[in-house]
């Protein structure tokens, strides 16, 4: 293999979720201890595309850059992997899919020796399952992000609750959880690397204590234990997850960051019900008002569908007024996307897009308010920033990083002293009077 690999340049686009950018991550580690080396879009042997199919905007994009690749790069090997080719393939169009080889979801650990043997002109086997009926985790690994400062980290995959909206669980099939044992150990190699910062990720990371023996909360634990690690992170939640009992064990870990990304969806308990999840915006306030409770000014984020099928404009209004309420950080608006195969594709009263647009531009400037007057509580204060990269902003070099609340914060070099940037800063510590 490390022949057939050796000095061969892989390209990985990765559109979507992080959970794609990590099994991007993972992907080309292992293109790399197999010999090969990292190329560009327009240079590269072997062109790997990770796409995504949450909207039919996702799935257009997925189609345009594979395309775009096969355009840019004719010689190439084109593979596609990804949610598209998943969804695709479950609708038996996998040769609608412009690729040289289609490999479908959990088998992406797979995917060296699934592109050698195409190489050797021998047959593929296993490059697309049945994904409903998969039970497997599949257990990837990453030893150094690209960024070398933040890595994500794939705890769980799947999902059981059928939103009528979405169209993952068909993709990504039914929950399964990363061993606890598999994250401790690639969590002390990440660190062992240089990493500060992990992200714990997933397609519904809420459910991981849904089947076997730890909760999430066990993972947070064992997770801050690491040392070298000093920030934790967690991805989108359910409000469920969010009880006193969980918050009451991890607001005594220091690493955690005050900073949680709600999947709320809507703020309308009628609209909530159509799209089939289980809370109320009662339930919602309650949530906020414990996470407040438990920390000081937590940064609260959150994704919005609006337009969704039957949505009147009361609903909506309400919807605005809840999000008004809550003074969020910041939210992720998105217009709704109508998918085959979904219960909401089947629903009466689809808007027009118009109508969606105008939704979202009203909630995109309500965000913008309550991003400012956030910001606004921190005004000289002393901030922790984690310095990610060097970038130039208004023609000077400036530190850029985050702080444990997500807000990004660019420092001048000469705040710090420096003359010109210096790269020994990226991934170190700042303490930050924080002025927006």
């Amino acid at each position: 293999m490390d022949q057939i690999f050796k000095d061969k340049k892989i390209y990985i686009l990765t559109l979507g979720c992080k959970v794609n950018q990590y099994e991007s991550d993972a992907i080309y580690e292992a293109f790399f201890a197999a010999g090969a080396v990292k190329g560009q879009e327009n240079d590269a042997d072997i062109c790997i595309i990770n796409t995504c199919s949450v909207t039919n905007i996702a799935d257009r994009k997925s189609r345009q850059m594979i395309s775009k690749l096969r355009k840019e790069n004719p010689d190439a090997l084109i593979v596609a992997t990804g949610c598209y080719v998943q969804a695709v393939t479950n609708r038996s169009e996998d040769s609608s899919i412009d690729a040289d080889l289609i490999i479908g979801n959990n088998r992406k650990r797979d995917m060296v020796r699934l592109v050698e043997a195409h190489l050797l002109g021998q047959p593929v086997k296993d490059n697309i399952v049945d994904i409903a009926k998969d039970p497997e985790f599949e257990d990837l690994r990453i030893r150094m992000p690209e960024t070398h400062t933040r890595s994500y980290l794939k705890i769980q995959d799947g999902c059981n609750s059928f939103c009528t909206y979405c169209i993952i669980p068909y993709v990504r099939g039914r929950i399964r959880n990363k061993p606890i044992l598999s994250i401790i150990d690639e969590v002390n190699t990440l660190a062992a690397s240089g990493v500060k910062e992990v992200v714990l990720t997933g397609i519904n990371i809420s459910s991981y204590g849904d089947i076997g023996e730890f909760s999430l909360a066990d993972v947070v634990c064992r997770v801050a234990e690491i040392p070298g690690i000093e920030r934790i992170r967690l991805g989108s939640l359910e409000p469920r997850i969010l009880t006193e009992e969980f918050l009451d064990r991890i607001v005594k870990l220091p690493k955690v960051c005050p900073h949680f990304h709600l999947s709320l969806q809507s703020g309308c308990d009628t609209v909530l019900k159509r799209m089939n999840r289980h809370y109320t915006t009662g339930d919602i306030h309650t949530i906020v008002d414990r996470l407040r409770k438990y920390y000081d000014r937590p940064a609260l984020t959150s994704d919005i569908i609006v337009g969704f099928p039957g949505e009147t404009e009361e609903e909506f209004e309400t919807t605005y007024r809840t999000l008004s309420d809550l003074s969020l950080y910041e939210m992720h608006v998105f217009p709704y996307s109508r998918r085959k195969g979904t219960n909401a594709d089947k629903m009466d009263g689809h808007l027009p897009e118009s109508v969606k647009k105008d939704r979202v531009r009203r909630l995109l400037e309500l965000k913008e308010r309550q991003m400012a007057a956030y910001e606004s509580l921190f005004e000289n204060e002393t901030v922790n920033v984690l310095i990610e990269e060097i970038v130039k902003v208004n023609e000077t070099h400036v530190y850029r990083g985050h702080t444990e609340r997500y807000i990004l914060v660019d420092i001048p070099c000469e705040s710090l002293g420096d003359k010109e940037p210096k790269e020994e800063r990226i991934n170190t510590l700042i303490s930050y009077n924080y002025n927006r």
